[in-house]
């Protein structure tokens, strides 16, 4: 009988999609550590563990997200049903079995099949078999959470997927380089065009009117970084759950390691 107990899996990036991913091993009874940067670049930060870093710690839908000091600190984090956030750029010296690219960079930042004895990756920037293993797929649609075990995902569109009919309208990006504050905070309902914070005077605006859901740590920003998203459903209560599409990729992810942890040859 495999122990998933036994099997440490590293995830780097603890976004919502991440965290979706994170969320999902650890139901099931995996060990999983999380890596961020000092400063995540997370907006759904209600739903990403890798609020931990500045917090100290989140619970997303029942489960923990707690930061520490130390990799040996995130490995006695992980075996005590609690996700562990550590602020590493690079892999740490741990025993890990598998690790997840869910950075989301469209592009790969370093993954090889050589991190782990099983790697997966998430998203376009891969080709599974010689960046990673696996790969699950992104892109909302037919095959978001497929897992593809030979070439690469769908190709970035740079159009964000469509929800309550809006797709590019609901996400924000800086418009100028410069320090960012807000005024809006989490579960506001705002309208078109309302005023949800600055950046060094410039006015962060919502182009369509919805529920805020996605606010970037305040602090310096540059021209076109994602800041802000609207959720045009108007639905307060959905900012405190993960979303369907973490939770589909999530899926795809278990069930990669599942049929990795069942290959006879492996």
């Amino acid at each position: 009988m495999i122990e998933l107990s036994d099997y440490l899996v590293v995830v780097r990036g603890g976004g919502d999609i991440g965290s979706g991913v994170a969320w999902r091993l650890r139901r099931v009874g995996f060990p999983v550590v999380v890596l961020e940067l000092e400063r995540p670049l997370t907006i759904r930060r209600t739903v990403a563990f890798s609020t931990a870093v500045t917090a100290g710690d989140i619970v997303i839908d029942g489960i923990e997200g707690r930061r520490v000091a130390s990799h040996q600190e995130a490995i006695a984090t992980a075996m005590h049903d609690t996700v562990a956030v550590l602020v590493a750029p690079e892999i740490p010296d741990m025993p890990v079995s598998v690790v997840v690219d869910a950075r989301l960079a469209k592009r790969n930042l370093g993954t090889d099949t050589r991190q782990a004895p099983f790697v997966v990756a998430l998203g376009p920037g891969f080709t599974a078999g010689k960046d990673c293993h696996a790969i699950v797929e992104t892109k909302r649609g037919h095959d978001l959470g497929r897992v593809i075990w030979e070439g690469s995902a769908a190709t970035n569109t740079g159009v964000p997927g469509t929800i309550g009919g809006a797709s590019e309208d609901r996400v924000i990006h800086a418009e100028v380089d410069g320090e960012l504050t807000w005024d809006a905070a989490f579960g506001d309902s705002v309208g078109r065009e309302e005023i949800l914070g600055q950046v060094s005077g410039s006015p962060v605006r919502s182009k369509i009117g919805g529920v805020v859901r996605g606010l970037l740590l305040p602090g310096p920003v540059v021209k076109g970084l994602k800041i802000a998203d609207i959720d045009p459903r108007f639905d307060p209560t959905a900012i405190h759950h993960i979303s369907d599409k973490s939770l589909s990729v999530g899926g795809g992810v278990l069930e990669a390691i599942l049929a990795w942890l069942n290959d006879p040859e492996q």
